[in-house]
Order: C-alpha cells, then sequence, then structure tokens
C-alpha cells in the first residue's frame, strides 16, 4: 500500500487546547497489511489506536510513533504545518504497535524509560523481523529512570514511570491541564494483560497512578468519540484495577464473556462495549489461569 493508502482512515482530533491525536482503526473489514494473522491488522488496527503530540510554538513532543512509518510521516507533516521545527517523540513502552514509526523520529531525541531501551534492544531482531516488520527500528537515545521534567515551548510536561500493562510503561502528565497521556496503563474497554505474573504489581501501581491530580485521561486505545471529546474520567483507572483483581480472584474461567463479565462498567457508560475485545478478555482470563493456578 501507499503512504496515502495505509493513512486513509488515519483521523485527527485535538482533544485539549495544543494536544493532537491521531486514531487509526475500529474500521470493520479493512485491513493494511494482509488476510494472515498479524500484529498491525489483529491487535493495534481492529482495536484502534491512537498517538498524540504536544505542541506550544515551534515545538512538539509526539508520544509514541504509531503503527506504520506511513502514520509517523503523516503525524510529522501534519505538525510541520502548523509551524513545528523541533521534534522530540518518547516512547511510551517498547511494544511494537507504539514503536513502528520511530525511524521517522531520528533526527531528534527518541526519548524512553531505562527498561524500555533495553527491551528494544533486546527484541530488535524479532520486531525487524515481524510480520509486518518493523525496520529499521531505531532505538532510544535518551533515557530516564523514574521522572522526566520536560518542557515543550513553555508549557512543562512530566514523564513518569509506572509498571502497569508492561513493566517499562511511561505515562505523561501535563501538570497546567491535569491531563494524562496514558499510553497502555488503562484502556477501554479492558486492559491487555502482557505480563499477567506481573499482574499484582500493576494493580498496586494503578493505586499509585490514581493519586495524580487528574481531570482527563487519553489512553493510546479506545473509543474514538470520547477521544476526540478530551478523554476518560480519572475512574477508568480504578475500574481497570476492579477488572484485574477480578482475573486475579478466579473470576471469568467459567468461560463468562466480557459483556455480562463488565456489564455494570457498560451501563454506566464509563466503558463502551466492543466485540473485538472479547478475545481479549479471553487471553486474559487463560493468562492469569496460567500464572495463577
Amino acid at each position: 500500500m501507499t503512504d496515502a493508502e495505509l493513512t486513509a482512515t488515519l483521523r485527527l482530533f485535538e482533544p485539549a487546547p495544543g494536544v493532537f491525536a491521531y486514531y487509526d482503526g475500529r474500521i470493520a473489514g479493512r485491513r493494511l497489511h494482509g488476510p494472515a494473522s498479524n500484529w498491525l491488522d489483529d491487535g493495534a488496527y481492529a482495536l484502534g489506536i491512537a498517538s498524540y503530540a504536544v505542541v506550544d510554538g515551534d515545538e512538539a513532543l509526539v508520544f509514541d510513533s504509531h503503527i506504520t512509518l506511513a502514520h509517523a510521516r503523516a503525524i510529522r507533516a501534519h505538525l510541520t504545518g502548523l509551524g513545528v521545527r523541533s521534534f522530540r517523540l518518547l516512547l511510551s513502552h517498547w511494544h511494537d504497535d507504539h514503536v513502528a514509526g520511530n525511524a521517522v523520529f531520528a533526527d531528534g531525541d527518541i526519548i524512553a524509560q531505562r527498561l524500555t531501551a533495553e527491551a528494544l534492544a533486546a527484541h530488535r531482531p524479532d520486531l525487524e523481523a515481524g510480520d509486518p516488520p518493523i525496520r529499521p527500528l531505531v532505538l532510544p537515545n535518551r533515557t530516564y529512570e523514574t521522572e522526566l521534567a520536560l518542557t515543550v515551548g513553555r508549557r512543562p510536561v512530566l514523564a513518569r514511570h509506572f509498571a502497569i500493562h508492561s513493566a517499562d510503561a511511561t505515562v505523561l502528565l501535563l501538570p497546567d491541564a491535569g491531563l494524562l497521556l496514558a499510553g497502555d496503563v488503562v484502556e477501554d474497554c479492558v486492559t491487555y494483560v502482557s505480563e499477567a505474573a506481573a499482574t499484582p504489581t500493576h494493580t498496586a501501581e494503578l493505586d499509585r497512578l490514581a493519586r495524580l491530580p487528574l481531570a482527563r485521561l487519553l489512553p493510546a486505545h479506545g473509543r474514538p468519540e470520547v477521544i476526540a471529546a478530551g478523554g476518560y474520567p480519572p475512574a477508568l483507572i480504578p475500574a481497570t484495577r476492579r477488572y484485574l483483581d477480578r482475573l486475579l480472584a478466579g473470576d471469568g474461567r467459567d468461560g463468562t464473556p466480557l459483556k455480562p463479565f463488565l456489564a455494570t462498567d457498560f451501563a454506566s457508560g464509563l466503558l463502551g462495549y466492543f466485540e473485538p475485545y472479547e478475545r481479549v478478555h479471553a487471553a486474559n482470563v487463560a493468562a492469569l489461569a496460567a500464572a495463577f493456578p
């Protein structure tokens, strides 16, 4: 596919002043890579995914580089059209759907938590040989450990490490707006369990995340209409913890589908039921059952 074909369904939102969301996916029947099962079509694109950029003046901090080089080029082109001349990329974690466009931002800082840089280096052969391949995979050239204070133009932003979803997760806090760019640490309608044995750590870390002074959250995976309207309430954090607590307690091992499993949160409107997450839920239940028999 050409760049134009690959990004034909890419949608641009501005959920908060100076914050742009680049959302693609959740298009029934459309695939970007091919008919065989692959991480791009059956993961990120099927569920929907957003990368973000914080802009002030001629500076931009891009949060995740999206699912293809074409998507990353489209993000950069949009920002260039706004007058941006200085680009930095901050990675939320090492997973393929968040780093596939890294090479487009290789002329500036690529910032990541130390564990993200280590994971990318360790998994580089697999990522570059994947289906589809992420080639070249450009590694971070700047790392941090626990917290990193940055400015975008005159705007302060704060990157913080939380071991949620994956051990290396980074979130980006915009203190002036009480806004959190959340990566994969929360998700609508359910989180994807990628490190089942570490789930007790993830739930404790969700409590720590909930103590941040937040008004809204913008996750990587969620409903496009909610993201476009400004994001999710902080209640998404304890909802994620409740879900994981139930999995740890063994709930769902009787085969209960996702829709009745989270009926209360769906009925309240906090979460939005999306049928492709049924297989995510089934995989989560199986992963927790294997880790905690």
